[in-house]
């Protein structure tokens, strides 16, 4: 069981393959397990709220199975976490890597064993994790982990450690193996990407790799998690723009508008330099998806700091918005701070970004009403209406009739209609001859 950021996901891919490779069987039906792991996070207060739920579900639902906490918040607070009644162990991120060779060891404990060992001074790359975490038609290949900032409101670097990048070898390694299983795209993963490379010796970069990716020609689509604003340069968006496989699709943190609140969280950019990444970003790429994280509420942001944001996030051409809650909670420099906000105004703040972000999402899809796009088909239908779905080069979900010869394809489809977040198309006769990608029904 797994909750949070894509890295957690992938982590879990890790265990479940692990666990299979060791002989044992990955079950999903929590009463049918002997043992159950929950892969905790602890970005903000609601997600520790979240995991303990979780855990006290799964015990509840299973109590004879052997109970393994692991993740983010097992890293930050084993002891709130032992205390569950029916939790057997509690594992910390530096001691995840070693769980699915003791799964047989495993048993029930009257109290429970913690191993949370030290890693804000740095661990290793765990290069032995497998390259997908879910599903077979989009891969994620995790190729850095860590962070050595201090965003004030931010407990990452203590769960995670320092910044560490799997080798460019390795990657093309793995990507080469994706491409013979037949995917079609891979999401190159990261808690701080933008710093992939600095750690290794010899250093390399972030842009380095993609040109090694993209010479090997391994896989049709490679796409980018979440990259800092000022680590978007004109280098690396040239590349993008001249890319045969490069999705021109960028998620960044931008968290505010108003410079007074940046400079509070430790924020490296102004908004000043924040706006002037994604006006170029739109520059080399004009059809590219931008998505931005924001937090609502962070102390300090009385109404004038939050109409800057709001103000900003309505001046830019962004695509969509992930908003944040800001979440006082121990062990972050921002729950000492002074000006906390009333948690009233902070829901009435993230509801207004959050209809702000769907106005643009929609602005976003309709730019693309009556044009044809490259769309990868998932393997899964959509389950209101039944009809295929996939996503476009962009980051445009589009849904749309046929059969299912065309799963794990790309097709070319027709945007005809927008309906809020849902995104409707026709596919054309001609996808399966003009992509080479399957046979046409």
């Amino acid at each position: 069981m797994t909750l949070g950021c894509k890295i957690n996901q992938y982590d879990s891919s890790g265990l479940a393959a692990g666990a299979e490779s060791a002989g044992h069987t990955v079950v999903k039906d929590p009463a049918e397990a002997d043992v159950i792991v929950v892969n905790t996070c602890t970005v903000t207060g609601k997600t520790d709220y979240k995991g303990r739920q979780l855990i006290r579900k799964m015990i509840h639902e299973n109590p004879s199975a052997v109970i393994v906490v692991t993740g983010c918040y097992a890293q930050v607070q084993p002891d709130s976490l032992a205390r569950i009644p029916g939790v057997d162990y509690v594992l910390g991120n530096s001691a995840k890597p070693t769980l699915t060779a003791k799964i047989s060891e495993l048993v029930k404990r009257s109290r429970p064993e913690v191993r949370v060992g030290e890693i804000r001074g740095g661990c290793g790359f765990d290069e032995e994790l497998p390259e997908v975490h879910s599903g077979n038609t989009r891969a994620f290949l995790k190729i850095q982990d860590g962070c050595n900032e201090a965003c004030a409101y931010c407990i990452v670097p203590r769960a995670r450690g320092r910044s560490r990048s799997l080798p460019w070898d390795l990657v093309l390694k793995k990507l080469d193996t994706l491409a013979r299983k037949g995917f079609q795209e891979v999401v190159l993963c990261g808690i701080h990407l933008g710093v992939y490379g600095l750690d290794l010796s010899p250093k390399t970069s972030l842009a380095a790799l993609l040109e090694k990716v993209e010479a090997e020609g391994l896989i049709p689509r490679i796409r980018l998690s979440s990259i800092e604003p000022n680590e978007v340069e004109d280098d690396l968006l040239r590349l993008f723009s001249s890319s045969r496989c490069l999705c021109p699709h960028f998620h960044l943190p931008m968290q505010s508008g108003d410079g007074a609140i940046l400079r509070a969280m430790g924020r490296r950019y102004t908004p000043e330099g924040f706006a002037d990444r994604v006006l170029t970003v739109r520059k080399f790429l004009p059809e590219a998806a931008i998505g931005v994280d924001v937090i609502a509420g962070f102390p300090g942001e009385g109404e004038a700091e939050f109409r800057n944001t709001v103000e900003m996030l309505r001046f830019l051409p962004v695509s969509y918005f992930h908003v944040f809650p800001f979440s006082r909670r121990p062990g972050v420099a921002a729950s000492k701070m002074a000006g906390q906000v009333a948690p009233s105004a902070i829901h009435e703040r993230a509801a207004i970004l959050r209809g702000l972000g769907q106005e643009k999402r929609s602005l976003f899809y309709e730019s693309f009403l009556g044009r044809e796009l490259e769309i990868l088909v998932e393997t899964s239908r959509d389950r209101e209406t039944g009809m295929l779905k996939g996503v476009s080069r962009n980051y445009v979900p589009v849904l749309f009739g046929g059969t299912d010869c065309w799963k794990r394809s790309l097709v070319q489809v027709k945007v005809s209609c927008v309906k809020g977040r849902r995104v409707f198309g026709e596919i054309s006769p001609l996808s399966g001859q003009v992509l080479g990608s399957a046979a046409p029904p």
